[in-house]
């Protein structure tokens, strides 16, 4: 019984390095130095710069002062919050809420040769609504919208590591 279960697993594991399978690396961006345009209090422009310099590869720049060191420039075009009723009862009470959020950025050298033109990311969450339950659903939204902001922030920096060269 063992055995058979050794064997079974054993090949799994050849299986699985047949297909290509491999765990996800760290990114290879094409440039060291990134100065990001995101305004000084906001939480997704504070994830995007911790992860990209988790990355161990990428330093960011954040003192316009010392733009001249960056290799690029990450402009921040939008970046939006919306809350949209899409649902009421016959009563004409709210049921149903669509939380959206829209980024808009775009990645630049400092001499202007456009590396990712403007580009937008629009995420979109559906979520009830009920009257009697208004701080869990305060708290559920605040939870969509921070799930939404990590959606962004990895979807950027797979955009990021696209960028081959300069």
């Amino acid at each position: 019984m063992q055995r058979r279960v050794f064997l079974l697993a054993a090949t799994a594991a050849a299986g699985l390095s047949a297909c290509g399978f491999a765990l996800r690396q760290a990114p290879n961006y094409a440039f060291k130095t990134l100065f990001n345009t995101v305004a000084e209090g906001s939480t997704l422009g504070t994830e995007l710069n911790r992860n990209l310099e988790a990355s161990g590869t990428v330093k960011v720049i954040r003192d316009p002062r010392l733009i001249e060191q960056a290799d690029v420039v990450f402009d921040v075009v939008a970046d939006q919050r919306e809350k949209v009723v899409v649902g009421v009862n016959a009563a004409g009470q709210v049921r149903e809420f669509q939380l959206r959020t829209r980024f808009t950025f775009r990645l630049r050298t400092l001499a202007g040769k456009i590396l990712i033109p403007p580009t937008q990311i629009l995420l979109q969450r559906d979520i009830t609504f009920n009257e009697s339950a208004v701080l869990a659903k305060e708290t559920e939204e605040a939870l969509l919208y921070r799930d939404m902001q990590s959606d962004i922030v990895q979807q950027v920096l797979r955009r990021l590591a696209a960028v081959k060269e300069l």
